[in-house]
C-alpha cells in the first residue's frame, strides 16, 4: 500500500516539516496542492531557484512526489483562460520530469448552462492540446472526480473518446458518493481500470455547514470506506491511496498532526483486515 498526503491538509508546513512528518507516519509520498501560500508551486524558491535542494531532501527521505495537483480546469470556451492552463500544464510538466512524477491532476470544471454533450466535445477538444504537452513531459493527466464532472459517467465517456495513454482517471472516493449519492460500486463498475490515483477522506451529513456535510477523521463518517478499498483491491489497483485533508478550505478541522498519522494508522489497519 502506497499512502501520501497533498499539502492542501498542511497549509502551514515548510518543506522540512513535511519531510519530516511524512516520514515519522510511514508515507510514501507527497502530493503538492500548493506550498504555503502560494498555490502555484512553480513559482516558489523550492521549486525553482533551490530546486535541486528540494530533490535532494525527498531523495535522502526516500519519498515520492506522485503527483501534482493543478489548479487547471478542462472546460473552458476562453482561449485566453486555455492559453494560461496550457502554460500552467507545462511548468507542472517540466516539475514532473525533474521529480520523475508520473501524474499532474486536473478539473473538469463548472459547465455553467451549457448543454452537457456539448460541454463534452470542449473538454476533448481542450484536451487534446493539453495532450501535447503531456506527450512532451511523458506524463499522465489525471481527471478528477469533482465539481461538474463528479458523475462518473460523464468523466468514463471522456476517457473512452480520448483514449490516450497520457490520460486517466482521479478517482475522489469522497466526492461522488457525498454530492450526487453515487453508489461505489457504480462508480468502480463504471470507471474500471481507468483509476489509476484515488483521493481520501470521510465525512457525514449535517445541517450546521453550508455544503450540508462536515468532513472529519477516517473512520468516523458514513463512507463506505472498507467497500470502496475491497472494490479496488478486487480491481487490482496498485496506484496510491492519498489523504485530501481540505485545511486550506476547511480550517476548523482537525490539524495536520493528528489527521496525517490517523489516516495513515487508518489505511493499514484497513489493508491488514481486507488483503
Amino acid at each position: 500500500m502506497k499512502l501520501a498526503f497533498t499539502t492542501l491538509g498542511c497549509p502551514e508546513w515548510d518543506l522540512e516539516r513535511i519531510i519530516e512528518k511524512a516520514v515519522e507516519f510511514g508515507y510514501q509520498g507527497v502530493d503538492f496542492r500548493g506550498y504555503l501560500n502560494e498555490l502555484d508551486i512553480y513559482k516558489t524558491p523550492e521549486f525553482t531557484t533551490d530546486i535541486e535542494k528540494t530533490k535532494e531532501k525527498f531523495r535522502k527521505a526516500k519519498l515520492e512526489i506522485p503527483c501534482f495537483s493543478s489548479s487547471v480546469r478542462l472546460f473552458t470556451t476562453s482561449s485566453e483562460e486555455l492559453g494560461a492552463f496550457l502554460n500552467e500544464l507545462d511548468h507542472y510538466g517540466q516539475l514532473c520530469q525533474y521529480f520523475q512524477t508520473p501524474y499532474i491532476r486536473v478539473f473538469g470544471g463548472s459547465i455553467g448552462s451549457t448543454d452537457r454533450q456539448e460541454a463534452i466535445a470542449t473538454v476533448i477538444e481542450n484536451l487534446k492540446k493539453m495532450l501535447v504537452i503531456a506527450e512532451k513531459y511523458d506524463v499522465t493527466l489525471l481527471l478528477e472526480t469533482h465539481d461538474d464532472w463528479t458523475n462518473s459517467a460523464y468523466v468514463a465517456e471522456i476517457y473512452k473518446k480520448v483514449d490516450s495513454k497520457h490520460f486517466k482517471v482521479l478517482w475522489d472516493i469522497h466526492h461522488p458518493y457525498r454530492t450526487i449519492h453515487e453508489d461505489p460500486d457504480d462508480t468502480i463498475e463504471t470507471l474500471g481500470h481507468s483509476v489509476s490515483y484515488t483521493h481520501w477522506k470521510d465525512s457525514y451529513l449535517t445541517d450546521k455547514t453550508e455544503k450540508g456535510f462536515q468532513l472529519c477523521l477516517l473512520g468516523e463518517g458514513d463512507v463506505p470506506l472498507e467497500r470502496i478499498y475491497k472494490r479496488l483491491v478486487e480491481n487490482e489497483y496498485d496506484g496510491y491511496f492519498t489523504l485530501e485533508w481540505e485545511k486550506k478550505w476547511w480550517p476548523d478541522i482537525e490539524e495536520p498532526e493528528i489527521a496525517f498519522k490517523q489516516y495513515a494508522d487508518f489505511m493499514r489497519a484497513l489493508s491488514e483486515r481486507v488483503d
